[in-house]
């Protein structure tokens, strides 16, 4: 990475403000990456969540796919070290709800066979209620 290089090069030049924005340039791009991948995550998971409110049933399928994107998406947030979460409730709330419109694209494809369009499949289940049962699945001891 260049960035680390350049870090390293102002470092040793001793140019300490230099080097602190380039560590703030890294944990930025650091974030983004883990926020990219829970929002990939997310869509999976309102994905199987739409389905079932879309047509009042389940499948072992869509529940293991659940509780998988649940784990992960629980497991990318958590930060190792430093203890404590990257993504606040409301910064995972608002990423839930900017993964809702792809996750209603995939399932139009998915509900009974891709009967409905999206507009059509978005009037038909609760979009708050879905989210608010996707962040209560991810953060159960924050969510009641």
């Amino acid at each position: 990475m260049e960035e680390l290089f350049d870090l390293k090069q102002k470092l040793l030049q001793g140019d300490i403000k230099g080097s602190l924005a380039i560590v703030e340039e890294l944990e930025e791009m650091g974030l983004k990456d883990i926020i990219k991948t829970i929002r990939s995550y997310a869509v999976i998971l309102l994905l199987h969540l739409i389905k079932q409110q879309a047509e009042n049933r389940t499948t072992r399928s869509w529940e293991v796919s659940i509780r998988n994107s649940v784990r992960e998406i629980q497991r990318e947030n958590k930060r190792r070290k430093a203890g404590g979460y990257y993504l606040t409730d409301d910064e995972l709330l608002e990423t839930l709800e900017e993964a809702y419109l792809n996750a209603i694209d995939e399932a139009s494809l998915e509900v009974q066979e891709g009967r409905y369009e999206s507009h059509e499949l978005e009037q038909m289940v609760n979009r708050e209620e879905i989210i608010h049962r996707a962040l209560g699945l991810i953060m159960p001891e924050r969510s009641e």
